[in-house]
């Protein structure tokens, strides 16, 4: 089996893969704090619980936005697998040209879901990823991946609101029932929640406009249900997108 594992700002992911298949799929905190040893114990109790035998892992691919994190995970494949992991960038076989100014600083999770995003649901293609950040990654009719946007998360928004502004309290993530609120809770689901729905439909029709096509829209990330259920510009949520996408790479890349 092969063993993919998707490092982002807020949380790991690792999964299982066999005969090119998702099999089994962990969700942990991304922190610095854990050693490679702690990295270890965790994953095994996963293995455990499915009864799993480690010696199984046959190939390892890593795809990091967090280079401390890297390290990390690094030492604990070479303490315990013994195998030498392929990490995602974008010098490795794609199946499509990076049309970035520079490459090398398309994020490898950006990578990933244009890859499974093409793969899996062809292009012109819009990838809306829910997380830490907010991202729109571009593939054009060609094929290609051509750039996107950056725009902050839904959390990371309501979590500076709450720390730069004394008042402010933290709120639940959700929709209120109206857009003007009657309270400070609601005022600032309001404005985070329905602000996104404006962000994100406004984004989409300008990009499509400016791609030239009618690109499908895909969605993937923690808030990707949530947020689908305002807006129909997103055809389809697909969590398991990035993942998918580095075990494509892996076996582009098999020497």
């Amino acid at each position: 089996m092969d063993l993919m594992i998707d490092i982002g700002n807020t949380h790991t992911v690792v999964g299982l893969f066999s005969e090119d298949k998702l099999k089994h799929n962990w969700r942990l905190s991304s922190t610095l704090l854990r050693t490679e040893d702690e990295i270890w114990a965790v994953l095994t109790s996963f293995f455990k619980n499915i009864d799993f035998q480690y010696q199984n892992i046959t190939g390892i691919a890593i795809s990091s936005v967090v280079p401390n994190l890297t390290l990390i995970y690094d030492r604990m494949v070479d303490k315990y697998l013994g195998i030498t992991p392929l990490y995602i960038n974008a010098q490795l076989d794609l199946g499509m040209d990076i049309l970035y100014e520079n490459p090398n600083a398309v994020g490898a999770d950006r990578i990933c879901n244009a890859v499974a995003g093409k793969e899996k649901y062809g292009f012109p293609l819009i990838i809306l990823d829910f997380g830490t950040a907010t991202t729109f990654d571009c593939i054009d009719s060609n094929g290609n991946y051509i750039g996107g946007v950056i725009c902050p998360g839904i959390e990371s928004a309501a979590s500076i609101l709450h720390h730069k502004a004394a008042k402010l309290p933290k709120i639940d993530l959700e929709f209120p029932e109206k857009i003007i609120g009657t309270n400070t809770d609601e005022s600032m689901q309001s404005g985070i929640m329905y602000g996104f729905i404006e962000l994100i439909n406004g984004l989409l029709e300008k990009i499509s406009v400016e791609m030239g096509d009618q690109p499908r829209v895909i969605a993937t990330g923690g808030f990707a249900s949530l947020i689908s259920t305002k807006t129909d510009r997103i055809e389809e949520i697909d969590l398991e997108l990035n993942l998918v996408g580095i075990h494509n790479i892996y076996k582009r890349n098999l020497a």
